[in-house]
């Protein structure tokens, strides 16, 4: 099922407070609208000459040290 366009921001700002606490996400946010973001060239450059096995190890390690 699609989600609506608010079931999104509501999942995405639920998920930010969690991991971020709600002062840095909103402080995420705010920095986000401030600047001319491209968040699709800002995640092709973070994992640029990275395979996807490379990708989900990075994960997979931060999920076993985070515990997230």
């Amino acid at each position: 099922m699609k989600m609506t366009d608010t079931e999104i921001k509501i999942r995405g700002m639920k998920t930010l407070s969690k991991d971020l606490g709600l002062v840095e996400a909103e402080r995420f946010i705010s920095l986000i609208q401030r600047d001319r973001f491209d968040y699709t060239k800002w995640q092709q450059n973070l994992f640029e000459n990275m395979t996807g096995d490379e990708i989900s190890k990075q994960a997979m390690d931060y999920i076993q040290k985070t515990g997230k």
